[in-house]
């Protein structure tokens, strides 16, 4: 436990968008990252340079590493995004990885699990013995009887977590694009004679102070509106909850800040037309900052657009030292919309019931 809020611990960090929306909601700082990729280490780097880099996940001793109170994992989307090679969760695939987060979670049993991941989640199959019986669960004979997402709930259960998951699209938070994503949050369980014996547990239940803080801080320290300013209620009380209406609530509630000229063509005195996106673009320039142009001088997709649209400050991945066009639009396409990431967190939190009145 910080003195300034919980711990977090970062693995398959990317350019850090999900610690950045945990550090939203419970404040707190970054303990280490785990992340392979150079390019995206680079990021890391440098924007959080006294944060150790622990490399390669699956080599990571966690019995040796510090224990976060949060832990947040991005695992690799590309064999189970719809993008993608269709995969699912098995061993040798890169999405094979989250075998390797449930290791870190069962070591290091944090106080909560923060998970993002495509929507391809919901139907890439996973290669599990969790569910042996191919007809409760599954497409049939000769295929994975278990769907990636339900792979990732039941290894959470068999670790003494409890879980909440839902689908979030950055459109509902106001960004101009759909990027659907899953979002999950688990915690300890708390003590059930259900359970198998030799599960250790012993943490915080539901509702109490997980080692020092208060799931009560994520309604004072967020600077996004709170569950119940999207209009969210915890589902004990008015069911499920949704985010509609939140872009609306946000835009409408961000101050009038004048930020000068309209960005400009490249070679052009004349305003960027946006044409039939004009209202989505002004709609997150309200909510952010003012949008760059969209294609570089050679007609392609510019890295500060994507930058931009995914609501980083400008500069978090293109103003990194060293790293290509390339380079930028793949940390990019792998990254976090934190508003997005932020807005889902609170709402599964809300829904478990882990939002206390302040």
């Amino acid at each position: 436990m910080g003195a300034d809020g919980p711990r977090i611990g970062s693995l398959c960090s990317g350019y850090g968008g999900l610690d950045i929306a945990v550090q939203q909601v419970f404040g707190g700082s970054v303990a280490w990252h785990v992340e392979n990729d150079a390019n995206a280490a680079a990021i890391l780097a440098h924007h959080w340079p006294e944060v150790p880099s622990l490399g390669d996940l699956t080599a990571v001793d966690f019995a040796l590493v510090e224990r976060p109170d949060v832990l947040t994992t991005g695992f690799p989307c590309q064999d189970v995004s719809e993008a993608g090679l269709g995969a699912g969760i098995a061993a040798g695939t890169r999405s094979g990885l989250w075998l390797h987060v449930a290791r870190a979670i069962q070591s290091l049993r944090p106080s909560l699990v923060v998970i993002e991941n495509v929507r391809g989640l919901l139907s890439a199959p996973a290669h599990s013995d969790m569910e042996p019986c191919p007809w409760c669960v599954g497409d049939g004979s000769g295929k994975p009887a278990l769907r990636a997402l339900g792979a990732v709930l039941a290894d959470l259960a068999r670790l003494g977590f409890d879980a909440e998951w839902a689908c979030v699209r950055a459109s509902e938070i106001g960004a101009p694009h759909r990027r659907e994503r899953v979002f999950v949050i688990a915690w300890p369980a708390a003590e059930n004679p259900d359970f198998e014996p030799g599960v250790e547990r012993g943490l915080a239940a539901p509702g109490q102070a997980p080692r020092g803080w208060s799931w009560a801080d994520a309604r004072r320290r967020g600077r996004a509106p709170s569950a119940d300013a999207l209009g969210v209620r915890s589902r004990r009380r008015e069911g499920a909850g949704s985010l509609a209406g939140a872009a609306r609530a946000d835009a409408s509630q961000a101050p009038e800040r004048d930020w000068g000229a309209t960005p400009t063509a490249a070679g052009d005195d004349a305003p960027l037309d946006w044409g039939i996106y004009r209202g989505a673009v002004e709609r997150w320039e309200r909510l952010t900052r003012p949008a760059p142009r969209a294609v570089d001088d050679r007609g392609r997709l510019d890295p500060p657009f994507v930058e931009w649209m995914h609501g980083l400050d400008a500069g978090h991945v293109t103003g990194v030292p060293g790293l290509g066009r390339n380079a930028q639009l793949r940390a990019l396409g792998n990254g976090v919309v934190v508003r997005q990431a932020e807005a889902a967190l609170r709402l599964l939190l809300d829904r478990a019931g882990l939002l206390l009145a302040a």
